[in-house]
């Protein structure tokens, strides 16, 4: 009778239950519940500040910081471009990590470490906005917001003493603000030569790891570990400053090579046309060819002489002279304020047939549009003489393209250490509010260093090298540049003006062993530096 019963109490158990749960499932479906309401839609003018502020981590990027800009159409192109990019991307990631692999597997005693599956997925990363710096730099630095939820499947099998394992990493989650800079820009395909990344956050990572098949992230505190781990790890590699950079193309070959040597000789002016009120003007003549990295070139200047002769030459080096011009502007030197431009006017060197010297008579104009009724007003005339010699046999003498070699350093120097050597040349466009006579002072790590003062001088030149010797490479740190203006007169009123600044960083000193370059000087109007660094090893 017991077992009777029992039998009957599981199958009724059985029964009511399978009943129940049709009901139920009938129930779920048909039944309609009364206290839903249709959803409030509203603009965003008509929201409360709570609403608003739900919906705030939403808003493109774009939108809150007015700095970025909106970028729909590259996230267009990656989602059109993405099964392609995928292919790529990993084909460029087993490039680089099995060489990396292959040298450290040895120390583990680890057989092989091997993708059996290297995917990243359908989805493509997004852009939220971004930001493009603008610098006086043969550079292009931008600033995205990447944010990518990724269904990847990688698949990595390690092999060692005799056993298999297989790690797979998916559903990964990327949100990152990278920093991208494209230096230095070059006349070439694809107009840079290396890329460099730096992250200017940490960055969140999120992912899935499967170890033999079982989901690791699912062990206590693991997760959270992991996640610490990796964005420590990333960060210390790549966390601003440090960066990592790809080098697309050699830069000494991306940029054009020096074909020739361009003589310019400044003979007179004559006929100008006085600027200032007072008295005659006092001429002097500045000479560039554009797209050259050198500064440009001056003759002296002639007090109060409307008809000045110069009889002075300069050489500059040719690289393009099909279109290369060469610019020759005449302009009024003020001991204050800004100089007044007399007259300007080029010489194409494409007009120029070589080793023939040539004297030209150039009327000076306002500007260079030939509709400009302006330019019929005589302003004057410079007499150049000019001879374009090409070297031969498509050759490069020994010192055009680099005259000042990266020398050695001396002996003496500390093992793993260096020398830095800044060598300060000239500034051009210092303006004083109450004086000019502009000198540099130099800090960096607790010392200083001076200049000698040029007195009354708006362009000086000082070409005067400073050197420190260090221990260590200044990788991570900067020099500070500062233009100071001493009056020259007794008294308490103005005795001392900075005429501008400029912070240099030194990682790429020591990358490239040297730079020359101009600066522009913050706090001045128009003010810019040329200061040529040097990063000598004894090595």
């Amino acid at each position: 009778m017991g077992i009777v019963s029992t039998i009957l109490g599981v199958f009724g158990f059985g029964f009511g239950a399978s009943i129940g749960l049709v009901i139920g499932y009938f129930m779920f479906i048909y039944s309609q519940p009364t206290d839903v309401k249709d959803p409030d839609i509203r603009s965003l003018v008509e929201q409360d500040s709570k609403s608003l502020q739900r919906l705030l981590p939403e808003i493109p990027l774009w939108i809150k910081n007015p700095d970025y800009d909106r970028i729909d159409w590259l996230n267009k192109f990656i989602e059109l471009m993405w099964p392609y990019l995928d292919k790529a991307i990993c084909k460029m990631a087993k490039k680089i990590a099995e060489p990396i692999i292959a040298e450290q597997i040895p120390k583990y005693k680890i057989d092989s470490v091997e993708f059996e599956t290297l995917t990243l997925g359908c989805l493509p990363p997004t852009f939220q906005g971004m930001k493009v710096y603008s610098t006086e730099e043969k550079e292009l630095i931008m600033e995205p917001v990447l944010k990518w939820a990724g269904n990847p499947n990688i698949i990595v099998v390690v092999k060692a003493f005799g056993l298999k394992a297989s790690v797979q990493v998916l559903d990964l989650q990327v949100f990152a603000s990278p920093r991208i800079t494209l230096k230095p820009l070059v006349p070439s395909i694809p107009c840079f030569a290396s890329i460099f990344v730096s992250l200017m956050e940490k960055p969140h990572v999120d992912f899935g790891l499967k170890l033999l098949g079982v989901d690791a992230m699912s062990i206590p505190g693991l997760y959270r570990f992991v996640q610490e781990l990796i964005k420590d790890q990333v960060a210390n590699m790549y966390l601003w400053p440090k960066r990592l950079e790809v080098q697309i193309m050699d830069p000494s070959k991306a940029m054009k090579r020096a074909v020739g040597i361009l003589h310019v000789k400044v003979v007179r002016a004559m006929k100008l046309k006085k600027k200032d009120l007072l008295g005659a003007s006092d001429p002097y003549v500045k000479l560039k060819l554009p797209d050259d990295k050198v500064m440009s070139k001056k003759t002296t200047v002639k007090h109060k002489n409307l008809n000045p002769e110069w009889n002075e030459e300069f050489t500059f080096v040719v690289k393009d002279p099909e279109s290369q011009v060469l610019e020759l502007s005449v302009y009024d030197w003020e001991q204050v304020g800004s100089h007044d431009k007399m007259g300007l006017n080029i010489v194409p060197l494409k007009e120029l047939a070589p080793e023939e010297p040539k004297v030209l008579t150039l009327d000076l104009l306002k500007n260079l549009n030939p509709e400009d009724v302006q330019n019929e007003k005589s302003r004057g005339q410079l007499v150049v003489e000019v001879n374009y010699k090409p070297f031969k046999d498509n050759e490069t003498p020994d010192g055009i393209e680099d005259s000042n070699p990266v020398q050695k350093a001396p002996e003496g120097v500390p093992e793993g250490g260096g020398l830095l050597v800044v060598i300060v040349h000239e500034a051009q466009d210092l303006e004083g509010k109450h004086h000019t006579n502009p000198s540099v002072r130099l800090l960096f790590r607790g010392e200083e260093r001076k200049t000698k003062t040029v007195k009354k001088n708006r362009d000086p030149r000082w070409d005067e090298e400073f050197q420190f010797m260090l221990e260590e490479p200044p990788t991570n740190e900067r020099i500070h540049v500062e233009v100071v203006s001493v009056s020259s007169r007794m008294g308490l009123l103005h005795p001392k003006e900075i005429l501008g600044y400029v912070d240099i960083y030194l990682t790429d000193v020591v990358q490239n062993k040297r730079m020359n370059e101009r600066y522009h000087l913050i706090d001045s109007k128009n003010g810019r530096i040329q200061i040529e660094m040097q990063w000598r090893t004894a090595s």
